[in-house]
């Protein structure tokens, strides 16, 4: 068995095959076949050649359909495996962005005093209603995915390009988020690097109505030579905000994307606030 754990073949079947009659021709040319003692001699090499042959031969392809059959259960585990990765990730995302934004939403209306209180607090469970929906619609959807096998195939949604980034960036505003993006003009990118830009993009504004409130974001996503470069940086939390920790698996979830591009992220503070930004490999094609 490999390192991965793939299945591996064993070669002593090909090799008996090969030394067998090799060994049998050897003692042919030693004896030699005169008289009827070499004729005896020169039959039972040969049935005995033709006999391990053919042994051979029949446990080879046996061997082969137990190696096949192994295989093919090994590639169904590890397809198994990574879409059950897959799978977490969307509900990560799903969960920290669209429940977070009712968290930050939340606890922003019951802070706000005054003769505006009561209209922010019917805006703001308003905002949840529709937040609320759209993120039950999506767990429906995922938990569709993972219904029992012969069941209609859910039907899935297209994947996330970079022309989504203003509708993920607008959706913070229900939360009193003042965020903005700006996309540059970065040609032709591959499906994969669009995607996890969507996912950084996402884990982002995620962290920052967590952990800063309602306060500025720029959101940017430029090229640099062959290399996409995304960047989310807040100005820090708004006074008296409380942060609300999440799960702790964000980063970690997005490090391993990442990684999987052979790309580099990297997160910290940046003067008051908080600065994500990853670089993800992009050829230009042609």
């Amino acid at each position: 068995m490999a390192p991965d754990g793939r299945p591996t073949r064993r070669p002593w079947l090909s090799a008996a095959a090969v030394s067998v009659p090799v060994v049998l021709l050897l003692c042919l040319m030693t004896a030699g076949t005169v008289g009827p003692a070499g004729t005896l001699l020169l039959t039972v090499i040969t049935t005995t050649a033709v006999t391990a042959l053919l042994w051979a031969v029949i446990g080879a392809r046996q061997e082969r359909r137990v190696y096949e059959d192994r295989l093919t259960a090994w590639a169904a585990e590890r397809a198994a495996a990574a879409e059950r990765l897959r799978i977490a990730r969307e509900l990560h995302d799903l969960v920290s962005h669209g429940l977070g934004l009712v968290t930050v939403r939340a606890a922003t209306a019951a802070r706000v005093t005054g003769p505006t209180g009561e209209a922010e607090r019917a805006n703001a469970l308003s905002d949840i209603e529709q937040v609320g929906r759209e993120t039950t619609a999506e767990l429906r959807r995922m938990l569709d995915v993972l219904r029992a096998p012969g069941a209609e195939p859910a039907p899935l949604r297209p994947p996330d390009t970079l022309d989504a980034l203003p509708e993920i960036v607008r959706s913070t505003t229900a939360a009193g988020i003042a965020a903005t993006v700006d996309v540059r003009k970065v040609g032709e990118v591959p499906p994969g690097v669009q995607l996890a830009v969507c996912a950084i993009v996402r884990e982002g504004l995620s962290n920052t109505a967590r952990h800063a409130g309602p306060t500025c974001v720029h959101v940017s996503v430029d090229r640099d030579g062959d290399t996409i470069v995304v960047d989310v940086r807040d100005t820090g939390p708004r006074p008296g905000w409380l942060p609300r920790p999440g799960a702790g698996h964000g980063l970690d979830g997005l490090r391993e994307r990442v990684s999987m591009l052979d790309g580099v992220l990297r997160a910290g503070p940046a003067g008051p606030g908080f600065q994500l930004t990853a670089r993800l490999p992009a050829r230009r094609s042609g």
